[in-house]
């Protein structure tokens, strides 16, 4: 008799598989303390870039964060509108979900570079400060959604970050070439 509590086949990732958190949590809801999101991120993290290395691990949170941000966008924007409506769009969304405070620093609309700052973001606000960049999974999840966006291929980095000793995380993003 098959094990009906082992996941038998690989299912692709999409919005869908978020699943309908207001019937499942009626009494919990749908928000949970930073603390448990960060128990989660950088447990999964330590044991990646312990089996697979640091470069390895990094590469895997982009890879996620670019997928979950493709499905973000593509089911909470409206990637019909103009570039300033899409990009005030991410900052109400990502601020009324509580991922950060979003402020868009360039936009150059000739080629589609970016440089953005997230304030208070989830993934490192109030670390302490070791000098590096931490938020892989945030340069992926922006990359993402510039992607989804102007259906071209995107690169992100993080330049600035609390970890680093700054008090919000910058990003650069540019059309990969």
């Amino acid at each position: 008799m098959p094990n009906i509590f082992v996941k038998t086949s690989h299912q692709d990732f999409s919005w869908s598989k978020i699943g309908d958190i207001t019937a499942g949590r009626p009494n919990l809801g749908p928000e949970v303390p930073v603390a448990v999101y960060r128990l989660f991120e950088y447990a999964m993290f330590d044991v990646l870039s312990h089996q697979l290395g640091l470069e390895k691990a990094q590469e895997l949170f982009r890879t996620a964060g670019h997928k979950a941000g493709m499905e973000f966008a593509k089911n909470t924007l409206d990637l019909t509108a103009d570039i300033d409506t899409v990009l005030a769009q991410v900052a109400e969304t990502l601020l009324k979900l509580k991922v950060g405070v979003v402020r868009v620093e360039k936009f150059n609309k000739a080629d589609g570079s970016f440089m953005l700052t997230v304030g208070e973001d989830l993934d490192c606000s109030g670390l302490p400060a070791t000098g590096e960049v931490v938020c892989n999974y945030d340069e992926g999840f922006l990359a993402g959604i510039a992607e989804a966006y102007n259906n071209k291929k995107y690169i992100v980095r993080e330049i600035d970050c609390w970890a680093s000793g700054a008090k919000v995380c910058r990003f650069e993003g540019k059309v990969a070439k």
